[in-house]
């Protein structure tokens, strides 16, 4: 019972990371209905701004906000640059672009930073405490609790602001709102931008555990997708829930399932996706379509 538990520990604090990108990807879709395929590169390059601004001197928690600002910006910068030109353009079209934004966000990493292994300081402290025998490192309370806040903080925005407002007004309705005078182009800015920064936390955190270079995100991503698709893609909270189970199966099936093992879990993310598309395509939290006859 102890081993079990502390498999559940060890999947939540990997969900977590999960679900912080997972975010990402529903706060995009939510505003403009893109499935972002660059959302991970795009947290890995932010990371390579925090790990050049540490390396030259900064304090990592000095580092941070300032990485988050650059990440909004370029998330911005990536919406009215890359993404606004094609917007109305039918939906295959789009997903190239992000492919296409996803290969040169790469190559643009190795060729700046190369694709040389970097060590990524770890933001918490080293050990953890023993509950009841179940190992609980200080990594894993500071990944979960720095992804509860981040749920929280959007929470806030989105619930209890007048900005919030403006933002669900144009998620739900983009003509409408622009009818009511809302300026939709600076709203979805605003979106790609905050969505840039939460994947940006995503990568900081995952870094340490994974090691820097520019391939680290893209296992990550899948499983953010798994996350996503779980939870539901117009559900932040889904991408929460979705994101913790995915990272607690994972782990379980790896320890516990001696035909998959190690080299095989990868897998549970694709599983888990053609199950949620075969039985619930909108997922847990998330709401059907539904289309006037």
């Amino acid at each position: 019972m102890t081993d079990l538990l502390q498999q559940v520990v060890e999947g939540l604090g990997s969900g977590a990371v999960y679900a912080s990108l997972a975010l990402a990807l529903v706060l995009i879709h939510r505003f403009t209905g893109i499935v972002n395929f660059a959302q991970g590169e795009l947290a890995m390059l932010s990371t390579y701004v925090a790990w050049q601004l540490v390396a030259s001197g900064m304090p990592f928690w000095l580092a941070l906000p300032v990485t988050l600002a650059v990440s909004f910006a370029g998330g911005m910068l990536v919406e009215r640059i890359v993404i606004r030109p094609v917007q109305d353009a039918p939906e295959l079209t789009v997903v190239i672009v992000t492919v296409g934004l996803f290969i040169f966000v790469n190559a643009l990493a190795g060729l700046i930073w190369s694709f040389t292994v970097k060590d990524f300081p770890q933001p918490f402290p080293d050990g953890g405490l023993d509950l009841a025998g179940v190992r609980v490192d200080w990594s894993t309370f500071g990944i979960v609790a720095v992804v509860a806040v981040v749920m929280g903080l959007l929470y806030l925005l989105f619930q209890h602001t007048s900005l919030g407002l403006v933002m669900r007004a144009v998620a739900c309705n983009p003509a409408s709102a622009r009818l009511s005078g809302i300026p939709v182009g600076r709203v979805l800015m605003l979106g790609w931008g905050l969505a840039a920064m939460v994947g940006a936390v995503s990568g900081v955190l995952v870094a340490p555990l994974l090691f820097l270079e520019p391939n680290m995100m893209g296992g990550v991503l899948i499983y953010a997708f798994a996350a996503a698709t779980l939870g539901g893609f117009d559900s932040p909270v889904g991408a929460v829930v979705g994101g913790l189970f995915v990272g607690v199966a994972e782990t379980l099936t790896g320890a516990y399932v001696d035909v998959i093992g190690a080299d095989l879990k990868v897998g549970i993310p694709l599983v888990i996706i053609l199950a949620v598309l075969l039985v619930r395509p909108q997922g847990l939290f998330g709401r059907a379509a539904v289309e006037r006859a």
